[in-house]
C-alpha cells in the first residue's frame, strides 16, 4: 500500500505539471507586488543552467497572516506548453520547496505579509535549459495556485549576431524597427530545421507582442540568416510614460491629488494625453519595468505602503475611440488585457479611467488598444502613443533547439541589444 501511494503521488505530480496553466498570472486575490528578477529589478529573470540563488522573488499577501507557501518549476517547450516530461527529468533534488522567509509589514498603514525567496535553492535546481514556469501555491497543494511567473534557463552555445535596422519598407520606415540576425548552428545536430530550430524575438521582454515562428531566409553552411524584408518588424512606440510613487506623502510632479486618510490611500495621477500627434522626444525610461523603491528612509519591501492609483487617459477631442478598448499596461500587470487593466470611458468628463492597486514604487507604463471583441489581437499603440523609429527599445533574440528524440526545447542561444546603442 505504501508503494502504491507513492506511485499515485508521482502520477499526480507529473500529470499536473502538464496541465494547462495561464502564464504570469495572479490566481489569489490576496497576492500583490510580485517581483521576480535577476540581479536588478530592471532585469528579466534569466539564469544559466545549474546556477543557484540566481533569481530573487518577492511578493506580498494582503491578508496579513502567515501562510504556508511552496513553489515548483515546470519546464515548457518554445511555445510555453508544458513539456511531456516528468519533473524528475529536469529538476535535481526536491520537486517542491517551502518559502520560509517572510516578514510582517511595519510602518506601512496597509497590513500585509512579505515573502522572499532566492531561486533556485541548492536542493531544487533545474538541470535543463529552456522556458520555465514558476508556480507558487498554498499548503503543499499544487492545485491551490497563488501565482505563476515565467523565467528562462539558458545554455549559451549558439553564437548570435544581431542588428537593429530601420525598415526597408518606406511605409514602416518612420514607425517601426527591424531586427535581423545570424546564428551559427555548428554546435547543433540539425536534420530538420523547421522542427528542430525555433527562434523568438522580444521587445522590452514582452511576450504579448513577441514574434515567433519565422524560418531563416538563407542557409550558408553552418550560418542561418534571418533577414527577411518583412520579418521581425516591431512598431517602435514611444518612450514609456512614468509615475513616481516612491512616496505617497512627498508627492512627485506626476501626482495631481492624494487622500491619505483612507485605507488604502487614494492617489490620482495627472491625466495622460493622447501622444499620437506629438513628435518624438527622448528621455530615459524603464521600458515597462517597475522598481519597488522609496525616497524615504525605509525598506520598501516590507515597509512600503499601498494605494489605489487612478489613471486617466484623455483621447483626442475627448471623444471615445470607435470600436476600440483601451488598456493601461506594463510589468505592473504583466501586460494583461483584461477587465482589471481596461479603461472605462467617462462621457461626462470625456476621458477614460482605471484604478490599480499598487505598491510604493517607480512605474513605467503605456496605453494600448485592441478591437472590441477581438480575443487574440496583438495590442496596438497606434491610437494612443504613436510610433517613431527613433524610440529606445530593448530587443532579445532567443534560440531554441530540439535534439532528435527529445521531448523539450533547449534554450541554446540568447542575446539582448538596445536600439539606441546598437542600431544601424
Amino acid at each position: 500500500m505504501k508503494h502504491l501511494a507513492i506511485c499515485i503521488a508521482l502520477v499526480l505530480v507529473c500529470s499536473y505539471s502538464r496541465a494547462e496553466v495561464q502564464l504570469d498570472k495572479n490566481y489569489s486575490p490576496s497576492i500583490a507586488g510580485v517581483k521576480l528578477f535577476s540581479g536588478s529589478q530592471f532585469s528579466y529573470p534569466i539564469m544559466n543552467v545549474g546556477a543557484t540563488n540566481a533569481l530573487e522573488l518577492h511578493f506580498d499577501d494582503m491578508d496579513g497572516i502567515v501562510k504556508s507557501y511552496s513553489y515548483t518549476f515546470v519546464l515548457c517547450d518554445a511555445d510555453w506548453q508544458p513539456a511531456d516530461m516528468s519533473p524528475f527529468d529536469y529538476i535535481k533534488g526536491f520537486l517542491t520547496n517551502r518559502i520560509s522567509q517572510y516578514r510582517a509589514s511595519s510602518i506601512a498603514t496597509t497590513r500585509y505579509m512579505h515573502y522572499i525567496a532566492y531561486l533556485p535553492e541548492r536542493n531544487s535546481v533545474p538541470v535543463k535549459s529552456g522556458n520555465y514556469i514558476l508556480k507558487v501555491f498554498l499548503n503543499g497543494d499544487t492545485s491551490k495556485l497563488a501565482f505563476t511567473r515565467r523565467f528562462l534557463v539558458v545554455d549559451n552555445v549558439v553564437p548570435v549576431g544581431v542588428q537593429i535596422l530601420q525598415p526597408f519598407d518606406i511605409t514602416k520606415a518612420r514607425t517601426s524597427q527591424k531586427i535581423q540576425f545570424t546564428l551559427d548552428k555548428k554546435q547543433l545536430n540539425i536534420f530538420n530545421t523547421p522542427q528542430q530550430l525555433k527562434v523568438a524575438v522580444l521587445q522590452n521582454f514582452r511576450w504579448d507582442n513577441a514574434i515567433t515562428g519565422m524560418q531563416p531566409m538563407f542557409m550558408r553552411g553552418d550560418l542561418y540568416e534571418y533577414n527577411g524584408e518583412r520579418d521581425f518588424l516591431f512598431p517602435a512606440g514611444k518612450e514609456f510614460r512614468w509615475a513616481d510613487l516612491r512616496s505617497f506623502r512627498f508627492q512627485s510632479d506626476r501626482v495631481e491629488n492624494a487622500t491619505l486618510n483612507t485605507q488604502p490611500f487614494e492617489v490620482w495621477l495627472k491625466p495622460d494625453a493622447d501622444r499620437t500627434r506629438l513628435g518624438y522626444l527622448y528621455y530615459e525610461d524603464y521600458n515597462g519595468f517597475f522598481e519597488v523603491n522609496s525616497t524615504e528612509n525605509i525598506n520598501p519591501w516590507w515597509q512600503g505602503d499601498y494605494a489605489r492609483v487612478h489613471f486617466t487617459y484623455v483621447p483626442a477631442g475627448n471623444q471615445p475611440l470607435p470600436g476600440k478598448d483601451i488598456y493601461v499596461v506594463g510589468q505592473m500587470n504583466n501586460y494583461e488585457l483584461n477587465d482589471s487593466s481596461k479603461l472605462t470611458y467617462n462621457a461626462e468628463k470625456g476621458v477614460y479611467e482605471r484604478s490599480l492597486f499598487l505598491k510604493q514604487a517607480y512605474y513605467s507604463y503605456i496605453y494600448v488598444t485592441k478591437d472590441i471583441g477581438a480575443k487574440d489581437a496583438v495590442p496596438s499603440m497606434d491610437y494612443t502613443e504613436g510610433n517613431y523609429w527613433e524610440t529606445e527599445n530593448t530587443y532579445t533574440v532567443l534560440v531554441y533547439y530540439r535534439a532528435m528524440g527529445d521531448r523539450y526545447d533547449q534554450l541554446v542561444g540568447m542575446v539582448t541589444l538596445n536600439s539606441r546603442l546598437n542600431r544601424r
